[in-house]
């Protein structure tokens, strides 16, 4: 048993409760880790917002999980990690970051027939992160790029299997497979929360690729290299605050199994963000 380490909290955050999805990956990669989530509900969805206004959001984020001594900022959104990932590795050099990006390399290294489909937010999919990625792992591969408008604030209502949604989603992708796509890639932390339906909508012979367990790998590669690993004589577990309204908050944690987290509240002043230990443990 390994007796000491470095027990500081893993700070996690998301426009809204997409990137619960890479907290849960991480939590269950990592059990003696302590993780620090932010949602920033209030101000979902990203992906219509602009560049400049996402790296203030995130900024101020950053500033607050950092205020509570987090060894190491997980930017658990797609959008973000476009736009504010490069910024603020920039600005703050002493601090490790991990980002998100979509899957294409997997997803190009594994096709069959050669075609493969991402859905993401407007903002990703139109994003220069994006056509590099793309650029690097997928020249010879012929990718299906698809933004979904609507579906984070379909999922942020918690309408993951309604008709509507289904709607939306069949829209979008009936196309992709019709031309010949074997791989969907989720370009979107949320899009895990309708997983079921987008698979039964592509058929077994699509697989549909989530970033999450890949994002909680690099995680504990970075921490190993560090030394900053939390020691295994101590159990781990997670706190989350949202701008928005905590007892929804709860009931997504519910809906996901994570019922030992604790639920607190985040609060704007302009640029500023404060987290404040307010609710109860669900």
């Amino acid at each position: 048993m390994t007796q000491s380490g470095d027990h500081r909290p893993i700070g996690i955050f998301d426009s809204g409760i997409g990137g619960l999805t890479v907290a849960q990956a991480i939590q269950q990669a990592l059990p003696h880790e302590r993780l620090l989530y932010f949602g920033d509900n209030a101000n979902v969805p990203y992906g219509a917002k602009t560049n400049v206004e996402i790296l203030r959001l995130s900024r101020g984020i950053t500033r607050a999980l950092l205020e509570r001594d987090c060894k190491l900022i997980v930017i658990a959104c797609n959008t973000a990690s476009a736009a504010a990932l490069k910024p603020l590795r920039a600005e703050l050099p002493e601090v490790t970051f991990v980002g998100m990006e979509p899957a294409v390399k997997p997803a190009a290294e594994h096709t069959r027939t050669g075609v493969v489909g991402v859905i993401a937010t407007v903002a990703t999919v139109q994003g220069e992160v994006f056509t590099s990625i793309v650029e690097r792992f997928a020249q010879d591969v012929k990718v299906i790029k698809q933004a979904c408008p609507g579906l984070v604030l379909q999922i942020e209502a918690g309408e993951y299997a309604t008709p509507k949604t289904e709607a939306m989603l069949r829209g979008w992708l009936e196309p992709m497979v019709a031309a010949g796509i074997d791989a969907l890639v989720l370009g979107c932390t949320h899009y895990p929360f309708v997983r079921p339906l987008i698979e039964r909508i592509v058929g077994p012979q699509v697989r549909v690729i989530d970033p999450a367990p890949a994002i909680a790998r690099r995680v504990e590669h970075v921490l190993r290299g560090t030394g900053a690993l939390a020691g295994d004589d101590r159990s781990g577990g997670m706190h989350c605050f949202t701008s928005g309204v905590p007892e929804f908050f709860r009931g997504v944690l519910q809906h996901l199994g994570m019922t030992d987290a604790h639920v607190g509240q985040g609060h704007w002043a302009g640029n500023e963000l404060t987290l404040s230990y307010t609710s109860p443990r669900i």
